[in-house]
């Protein structure tokens, strides 16, 4: 027990140092135009633009830096992530975490975590950005849970479906992640297929996802939740004339949104990452899920 108060104490007093550093470096060192989540949904109706998504993680992977998670690092991948995170093509934006100015919007998990990362790698962060690039919004996929304002989220989430109505639907998404399974996320689609993947170290079959992914009809929407791997996939895909969106984190968000919690709980039959006991999870078998699944790369 004793252990663990020292542990508190010493992470409060680590954010305390780095979020008063970032206030101090803050308007030397400058943060990247940023889209609201609303005007990042608007430009994807509009202009059927392709998303790959920036986050805390996908930075640690361009850094090079250690994380426990379902992905290892490569070279490869962090010099894709690289290229991709200042790049222009016309029919791809690249979203960002709005978390390089104020940190009011969030609760206090989110204000803590990010003013701490700000601290410590916003200088590092800002080498990999283009100076007067415009970026959208990472949050896109995650309008709920560390926002304090939670009453645009029904809204955010209807804006979400508007993107998929009436398309043809191809979900690429890691074997146990179940996109839309037991909820209405994808309602208004008019179908959903499925290509599995594997649910860590997705990058290790990057050739593979992508060859299989060129052979779906060029009028596909492709949805792809693969961590960094769907942020490097979704751009390449646009490079071929498809639309692609990574949207990693939606299908967990729009469930904690339906049940109304607080905190990020795991979920029956669903690999949350983010939750320690929802990574362990077992076999589903549900007929109209395992009917939407055309392939699997493994």
């Amino acid at each position: 027990m004793a252990d663990n108060i020292i542990k508190k104490v010493r992470h409060f007093f680590y954010c305390i140092v780095w979020i008063g550093k970032d206030k101090i470096t803050k308007p030397f060192i400058g943060q990247p135009q940023i889209k609201s989540v609303e005007e990042t949904y608007e430009k994807i109706l509009t202009d059927h633009v392709s998303v790959s998504r920036f986050g805390d993680g996908e930075f640690k992977w361009m850094a090079d830096l250690p994380q426990n998670t379902f992905q290892n690092p490569s070279k490869e991948m962090q010099q894709r992530l690289i290229e991709i995170s200042k790049s222009d093509l016309e029919n791809h934006i690249v979203c960002l975490s709005d978390t390089f100015g104020d940190l009011k919007q969030f609760n206090a998990y989110g204000r803590e975590f990010w003013g701490c990362f700000m601290g410590m790698y916003r200088k590092k962060w800002m080498r990999f950005l283009k100076p007067g690039k415009v970026y959208y919004n990472t949050n896109m996929t995650r309008p709920y849970m560390d926002y304090v304002d939670k009453s645009p989220c029904a809204m955010r989430f209807a804006m979400l479906k508007k993107i998929w109505q009436d398309r043809k639907v191809v979900l690429i998404e890691g074997e146990k992640s179940r996109l839309g399974v037991g909820n209405d996320l994808f309602s208004t689609a008019a179908s959903v297929q499925r290509i599995l993947a594997p649910a860590t170290n997705a990058f290790d079959k990057y050739k593979e996802l992508l060859t299989r992914a060129c052979q779906l009809e060029k009028d596909t929407l492709i949805l792809i939740a693969l961590g960094p791997t769907a942020t490097i996939l979704a751009y390449d895909l646009a490079k071929c004339g498809y639309q692609a969106l990574d949207i990693g984190h939606v299908d967990v968000e729009y469930e904690w949104f339906q049940m109304g919690a607080t905190s990020k709980v795991p979920l029956k039959n669903k690999y949350v990452n983010e939750s320690l006991q929802g990574r362990n999870i077992g076999e589903l078998q549900d007929e109209e899920y395992i009917s939407q699944i055309i392939d699997r790369i493994e």
